[in-house]
Parts: C-alpha cells; sequence; structure tokens
C-alpha cells in the first residue's frame, strides 16, 4: 500500500495530513513513511531469505542518520563511498563488518579508517588502488578484504550520468584486465581476496541488463577458481528502478528468483546494494506556491524549494510527479513549476496540468532518494527540515538549517 495517498481531499504521510506538517515545521521540508522504508527493506530481504546473503543499503541515496538506523535495526548492511558515510553508518549504530566500501577515489585515511573499523571488503576500482590498499594495510599489520569492481561493458539502459557499466565509464576494472589483476592480488602479501563485484547503473527498469552482468560475473569467477583462487561472494550492486511516472521495474520477487536461478547450486554468498529501490517512494518534498506569474507563452508557479533542495531535475532532467496537498476544483491551467535560485536550470517540473491559487501546498513525490543527500546550500539557502512519520506520530529527524549555520566556520580577514 502508499504511504502517501489522499483523505479527504488532503494528501497524507501514512495518518498524517501533509498541511499540518507543513504548518508545524514549514516548507520546504522533506517527510518519509517510516512503514514505507520497512516494508520495502523487507520485502527486498525476504527474497533471498533461504540464501546466504547481505543486503547493503546504498549510503549515498539517503544518509539520514534516523533511515541509516532504522535500516541497521532491520539487518541492513551499507554501501559506503565515502569516509564520511562510514563515519554516519557507525553513528547510526550500523555494524561495520557488514560494510562495503566503494568508490574510485579513496584516499589513505579513509582506507585506513576502514581498516580500523573492520569492514566486510573493500570494492576496488583500480590496479593503484589495489598496491596503495596493500601498502596501508600492511603498515598497519592488517590483512584488506577485497573484491575487484568489474565493468562487465553491459549497457543498463538508463540516464547515461547514472550507468557506470560500460568501458568507458570511471568505475571499476576492464573485464578483460580483471583476471590479470586478481593474480595481481593473490601475490600482495596483505590482500585477501573475497569476492567479486559488479555494478551497472541506476534507475534499471529491466531483467535482462542485470541478468548478462550476472552471465559475465560468474564466467569470470570460474575462470578465477582455475587459477586456484576461491571467491566467497559476488557482490552485484543494486540499481533496481522505481515508478517516478509510468515506469514497470521488475519486482524485488522476480528479480531475486531471477538472480537465484542463475547462481544455482553455487556456494557463494550474495550482496546486494539497493538505495533508491528502498527509499526513493518513501519520501515526498513538500513545498509551497510562493507565486503565480502569467506570462504570454507560459505560466509559473514559484514555490519555496529550489533545485538546491532537490537537484534531480535540474542535473538530470528527471521527472517527480507533483501533487497539489488539497487539490482544487477548478481549472487547471499548464504550469512550470520553479524555484527562486537564480539559475534558468532551476526548476522542479515542466508542463503540470493544476489549479493553484498562492499559498497553495505542493507535494514533489518519491523524492526519497538522492534529494536531501544531493541539497546544497546554493544562494545561501539553508537546507530543508526531515520529518519522519509513523502512523499519527512526527519526528523531527533533522533540524532546519539557519543562515547563521552557513558562515559559522568562515573568517573575515582583518
Amino acid at each position: 500500500m502508499n504511504a502517501f495517498n489522499f483523505k479527504n481531499n488532503t494528501l497524507h504521510a501514512e495518518d498524517v495530513a501533509l498541511n499540518k506538517i507543513a504548518e508545524n515545521f514549514g516548507t520546504p521540508c522533506y517527510v518519509y513513511s517510516k512503514s514505507a522504508l520497512t516494508k520495502a527493506f523487507e520485502r527486498f530481504n525476504a527474497g533471498f531469505k533461504d540464501t546466504n546473503h547481505l543486503v547493503c543499503f546504498a549510503v549515498k541515496s539517503n544518509p539520514s542518520l534516523a533511515i541509516l538506523n532504522l535500516f541497521a535495526k532491520l539487518g541492513a548492511g551499507f554501501d559506503i563511498v565515502s569516509g564520511g558515510e562510514l563515519a554516519r553508518v557507525i553513528a547510526a549504530g550500523g555494524d561495520p563488518s557488514k560494510v562495503v566500501f566503494s568508490g574510485v577515489g579513496k584516499t589513505a585515511d579513509e582506507m585506513r579508517a576502514a581498516l580500523e573499523a573492520g569492514i566486510f571488503c573493500f570494492n576496488v576500482e583500480s590496479a593503484s588502488e589495489l598496491t596503495r590498499l596493500n601498502d596501508i594495510a600492511g603498515y598497519m599489520g592488517k590483512i584488506a578484504p577485497v573484491s575487484l569492481r568489474v565493468n562487465p561493458n553491459v549497457d543498463a539502459k538508463t540516464h547515461p550520468y547514472i550507468s557506470t557499466g560500460l568501458k568507458n565509464n570511471k568505475f571499476g576494472v576492464a573485464y578483460e584486465d580483471a583476471l590479470d589483476i586478481y593474480l595481481q592480488a593473490a601475490a600482495m602479501p596483505n590482500i585477501a581476496i573475497h569476492g567479486v563485484d559488479c555494478h551497472i547503473g541506476s534507475q534499471i527498469t529491466e531483467l535482462s541488463p542485470f541478468m548478462d552482468a550476472f552471465d559475465r560475473v560468474l564466467a569470470l569467477v570460474d575462470a578465477l577458481e582455475q587459477n586456484n583462487i576461491r571467491i566467497q561472494h559476488i557482490d552485484l550492486g543494486g540499481g533496481i528502478g522505481i515508478c517516478y511516472s509510468d515506469e514497470t521495474p521488475p519486482e524485488f520477487s522476480d528479480y531475486a528468483k531471477a538472480m537465484l536461478a542463475k547462481l544455482g547450486k553455487r556456494d557463494i554468498k550474495l550482496v546486494f546494494e539497493p538505495g533508491r529501490a528502498l527509499v526513493g517512494n518513501a519520501g515526498v518534498l513538500l513545498t509551497k506556491v510562493e507565486y503565480l506569474k502569467h506570462t504570454e507563452t507560459k505560466n509559473f508557479a514559484i514555490v519555496d524549494a529550489a533545485m538546491n533542495d532537490l537537484m534531480r531535475p535540474a542535473l538530470y532532467d528527471a521527472y517527480h510527479a507533483i501533487e497539489a496537498v488539497q487539490p482544487r476544483d477548478a481549472n487547471t491551467r499548464n504550469y512550470e513549476i520553479v524555484g527562486p535560485v537564480c539559475e534558468s536550470g532551476d526548476f522542479l517540473g515542466h508542463d503540470r496540468e493544476l489549479a493553484l491559487a498562492e499559498g497553495d501546498l505542493l507535494a514533489v513525490m518519491s523524492a526519497g532518494a538522492y534529494g536531501m543527500s544531493m541539497a546544497s546550500n546554493y544562494n545561501t539557502r539553508p537546507r530543508a527540515a526531515e520529518i519522519m512519520v509513523d502512523g499519527d506520530k512526527l519526528t523531527v529527524i533533522r533540524q532546519r538549517e539557519k543562515v547563521q549555520d552557513l558562515f559559522a566556520l568562515e573568517t573575515i580577514i582583518k
């Protein structure tokens, strides 16, 4: 059941009317449904319940401490891409031994912090990174658990900015080079080869790219076995899409069945890194119409949320449904939904048929992933508050920033 529904002509998050949230906490603000987050994780996890597996939530999609803590309590591990994300996971009560560390540019300090914390695995993305990790682990007297992120050259059929599995992407090592790099790793004294990692992109709405990539990974696993390198786990990344408009991404259960059928009787642990699939439809961005501006060619609804609050439309030309919190029984107009930031690219939606008045509230739907996590302070705009709804209960899980916070670390030269 969708956690955001209309009751008495008012859009609710679970049992709480969104207009009441706006009255109490202001706008713009992010609103999340605890039940939607919980059910999404449980549905994903259930598909692999009889299999040796680990579900590592992709922290980059939504790093809220409250959300990380919720997933940790549900048994999740975490996929991180920075030392800062590792610190967040630990602060949220996450188990470092369930953390995989991805990313092409891990620094020496980040490697040291991860080794000290005792993470599950490093997803290594270049031969140079492997050499550095071996040196640092040796200096610390530790053994670094490693998977090599292999680029299978599979087209994820998604936006080019979030496609990561083709030859021209910066991520991972070329499939053709992987065996040689694994042989190099096997000869390093402070590296322990644990797995193979593969992540081909995000917002994927078909099963076939996942299956094609898995076939190539399994062929590599067989080649490694022939070279006396035993693989303990396969990390298949994340990337399952969500419905923003009319997409039909695969059901979690179908995804799980297809993956397990490919794995067959192999005694290998499966690791997954879902992000958007768990949080995307569990959150909305609540915003208020400040002005209506009617010109000869366009109608603009100027709202108090902007590209600094939700970057996806400006960055990817991404579509988010936009709903009036209390729809009016009046004739609609075609609106551009735009923010106050001084950029022509500052928009949240094009060509939306809405009946609006100044002061109305709008909900930008499917904003739980890559919304707050990509927010900035451009134009010296404080970042939004974040609210968690649990039934009829509300919790502020992040206070709205104050303008003074934005320059508290700056100094004037006298």
